[in-house]
């Protein structure tokens, strides 16, 4: 059956809540499309239903599945009410149901629909997949469950960085699960302990995780968040250079309803640093002077987190202990402090074993550890980055 051309046009402009739906690249093409195909000239309709259909290939084959997903990652002001847990207005409701509708009936459409009168090009021109999706119940499930998805870039993303003083997503974020990760148990499951706490809403702490290079602290980080991001875990990277930005970020997720562990990787100073007199104030204090949704969790190889040489100890200062102190002082603001200590040759041959298995490498214990032992030697000593490194190698036949 032909559809109203005119009619669903007028019906996508309408859209207020989701009005920021309009300028995804597919349903901007496609409100280009019904514009094109009320004048009627066959080249140019099929041009821009081509274009419509390339947009839609970008993303998904489902356009149905496309357009859900744009709905439920959609930052708007009634699931900012929502996740602020505040009373929403009846005429907002009656709008978002008659939106979702709107959207609903749009996700639906199948190629036939769009070039009806021109199907004498029907045969060769491209289609794409539909499905029927409940848009209204779907949304509600999900405003019941915005503590564990978010909504806007943080539903569809779950690491992020800072770029010019703003909040970006990382498209390519690093997989590591914590499955992945061999040996240092005590040492996770401190940290692991802590972000449930986080997540619980209970008293949580900023945690910093020092020791030796390669021993996995970051790696130990970056595969909690992937591990807990189903359950509203996010991870913003920041910079030592933008620490002092931090003020302004937990202001921005302060009505967020997920939870965010803003990551501060390789963290030292020097002295006269500006950025350590920024990162002492914002710890001063409990957790909560953060927010009750935001935890800092920093690593460094420095315990004391200030570089420091024989002349600073020596120095000018009449009140040399106080200086001591205030380079130490930082490091003991964070209420949690785990410490990963470079292994031993037996905790390295097993992470080595460990690994080697994972691989299937079928290569004879003790021809791996001779070349494991060796491989770190050459390469800064033992460590679980060493070991995952000479696998690497052995797996690519090098």
């Amino acid at each position: 059956m032909k559809k109203d051309v005119m009619d669903l046009l007028i019906k996508l402009n309408s859209l207020t809540i989701f009005r920021n739906i309009l300028s995804q690249p597919s349903i901007s093409r496609l409100q280009q499309f019904f514009r094109v195909r009320q004048e009627g000239v066959t080249e140019e309709i099929v041009t821009a239903y081509s274009e419509f259909v390339y947009s839609i290939y970008q993303e998904d084959i489902n356009f149905s599945a496309l357009v859900f997903r744009m709905v439920m990652e959609d930052e708007n002001v009634y699931v900012r009410l929502r996740a602020a847990k505040k009373e929403v207005n009846p005429v907002l409701e009656k709008a978002l149901v008659n939106e979702l509708k709107i959207l609903e009936e749009i996700s639906r459409l199948e190629s036939t629909d769009l070039i009806d009168d021109i199907k004498r090009y029907a045969s060769s021109l491209p289609r794409w997949q539909t499905m029927e999706i409940d848009f209204v119940a779907e949304y509600e499930l999900r405003m019941m469950d915005i503590l564990k998805y978010g909504y806007g870039m943080y539903a569809k993303y779950h690491m992020f960085h800072i770029k010019n003083g703003e909040i970006c997503p990382i498209r390519f974020p690093d997989t590591q699960r914590l499955s992945d990760l061999t040996d240092y148990q005590l040492e996770r499951e401190q940290l692991i302990k802590n972000t449930k706490a986080l997540l619980s809403g209970v008293a949580c702490s900023n945690a910093l995780l020092y020791g030796d290079a390669g021993t996995g602290k970051s790696s130990t980080v970056k595969a909690i968040v992937n591990e807990f991001k189903g359950e509203g875990l996010r991870l913003i990277e920041v910079k030592k250079q933008q620490l002092y930005q931090i003020p302004d970020i937990i202001e921005q997720l302060s009505d967020n309803p997920l939870k965010f562990i803003l990551f501060i990787d390789d963290l030292s100073f020097t002295s006269n640093d500006e950025n350590f007199a920024a990162l002492k104030s914002i710890l001063e204090g409990s957790v909560s002077a953060l927010g009750n949704n935001v935890a800092i969790y920093a690593t460094s190889n420095r315990r004391h987190l200030m570089k420091e040489d024989f002349q600073s100890r020596k120095g000018d200062d009449i009140h040399l202990n106080d200086t001591i102190q205030e380079t130490m002082s930082l490091s003991s603001r964070f209420g949690l402090t785990i410490i990963f200590n470079k292994p031993g040759k037996d905790v390295y041959l097993h992470i080595v074993h460990e690994l080697a298995q994972k691989e299937n490498l079928g290569i004879p214990e003790k021809e791996l550890d001779i070349k494991a032992e060796a491989y770190a030697i050459r390469h800064q000593g033992r460590s679980p980055r060493s070991a995952k490194q000479f696998i690497e190698l052995v797996k690519a036949g090098l």
